[in-house]
C-alpha cells in the first residue's frame, strides 16, 4: 500500500464511468493500481486527492481493470470492489486505518468510535476521522462505511447523498441475502 514509485514511471491511467451516483473517474498507476477515485468527472480533482509522493506527474486516458470492479458494484456484487489493488502513502497509523476500512462489511458500517477501537485506539475518534478524510481510493476503500456516533452521515469527500446512496445500496443487499 505504501511503495512509492520512481519519478520515471508516474504515468497514471484516468478512466470514467458511469455509475448510478454519477460519473466515478479511476486514477491508476502503470501497475493497475488504484492511486485515488471518485464521484466527479473532474480529473484533475481526483487526482489532487493523490498523496504527493505518488502523484503522477502525467495522465493519460485509458482503461483500467478497477473499472469493471465498479460496474459489479454497481450491479450488486459488493464484494466486487474487495480485490482491488490500491496504492496510499501515509503514516503507519493511517495504513492500519485503511486496511481496516477495507474489512467493514457492506452494510454494517461503524461509528468512529468503533473504527477507532478497531485500530487499538478507542479514545482517538479524530485520528479515525482523520484517516478517512485521507482516502484517495474511495468505494475501494470504503471510508463511506463510517458514521458519527450518533449514526449520522458526517462528512464525505464526494457529497453526502453519495454517502447515503452506497450506504443504502449496501444495506439493501445485505438485507435481501
Amino acid at each position: 500500500m505504501t511503495d512509492p514509485i520512481p519519478a520515471a514511471a508516474r504515468t497514471a491511467v484516468v478512466q470514467t464511468v458511469d455509475t448510478a451516483d454519477g460519473p466515478f473517474t479511476i486514477v491508476a498507476g502503470a501497475d493497475g493500481a488504484v492511486l485515488a477515485s471518485g464521484w466527479s468527472s473532474d480529473v484533475p480533482t481526483v487526482v489532487d486527492r493523490v498523496h504527493p509522493r505518488l502523484r503522477p506527474l502525467a495522465v493519460e486516458d485509458g482503461e483500467t481493470t478497477a473499472a469493471d470492479a465498479v460496474a459489479a458494484y454497481y450491479a450488486g456484487d459488493l464484494a466486487a470492489i474487495d480485490g482491488v489493488r490500491v496504492r496510499q502513502h501515509g503514516t503507519a497509523l493511517q495504513i492500519a486505518g485503511w486496511r481496516a476500512l477495507r474489512r467493514i462489511a457492506p452494510g454494517a458500517p461503524l461509528a468512529y468510535t468503533g473504527f477507532a477501537a478497531e485500530l487499538g485506539s478507542p479514545r482517538a475518534v479524530r485520528a479515525a476521522a482523520s484517516i478517512c478524510a485521507r482516502n484517495a481510493p474511495a468505494l475501494f476503500v470504503p471510508c463511506h462505511r463510517v458514521l458519527r456516533g450518533d449514526g449520522t452521515m458526517g462528512g464525505f469527500a464526494w457529497g453526502i447523498e453519495v454517502k447515503r446512496s452506497l450506504l443504502a445500496r449496501e444495506a439493501a443487499s445485505r438485507h435481501d441475502a
